[in-house]
């Protein structure tokens, strides 16, 4: 077809004429790639702006307790648990008035209670299960993360989303 084609002069013709069924084809079916693309770069522009949040950890005294009470909730767990076992054995008697006492709970609190560990245990697990990162390894954050722009952000005419709130502002964004 090569040699065909440039003597015949149909070489640009050809390119031209699927060029014009590509994009009248993607017409009617929007292209996957472009897609998936824009979501990337939407992708990047999210990760690089809440890189940044975190970019300048706060050292203050305030800062360092409201750390330490974050990492307080599974050892007074761990250990409140084990210190029922030592209660029990060091004094039955009021062990088991005590445990008279919750059973008088009714169950949709004890359902609450369940909901509200599993769902912090869940989100912290959750958290390094997307980070990829076991607890207690530190992350490097660059020293200078690009932070995304409004012209930098996908364009939501290109990329049809399926999120109102987001066109929206990106939307307004591009005023």
């Amino acid at each position: 077809m090569g040699l065909i084609a440039s003597l015949l002069g149909l070489g640009q013709a050809v390119t031209a004429a699927g060029d014009s069924a590509a994009g009248l084809a993607e017409v009617f079916t929007p292209n996957a790639t472009r897609r998936m693309e824009l979501a990337a770069q939407g992708h990047a522009a999210a990760l690089a702006e809440a890189g940044a949040e975190f970019q300048a950890a706060g050292t203050t005294p305030f800062d360092r307790l409201v750390n330490g009470l974050n990492r307080l909730p599974r050892p007074l767990l761990a250990l409140g648990t084990l210190g029922l076992f030592a209660y029990a054995m060091a004094d039955p008697a009021g062990f088991s008035l005590r445990m008279q006492g919750l059973d008088t709970v009714p169950e949709p609190l004890w359902w609450l209670l369940g909901a509200v560990v599993s769902f912090y245990f869940g989100a912290r697990e959750a958290h390094y299960f997307r980070t990829g990162r076991p607890a207690g390894a530190t992350r490097a954050i660059p020293a200078e993360a690009p932070r995304p722009t409004p012209a930098a952000a996908p364009d939501a005419a290109a990329a049809p989303g399926d999120n109102a709130a987001l066109d929206d502002w990106l939307r307004r964004q591009n005023r």
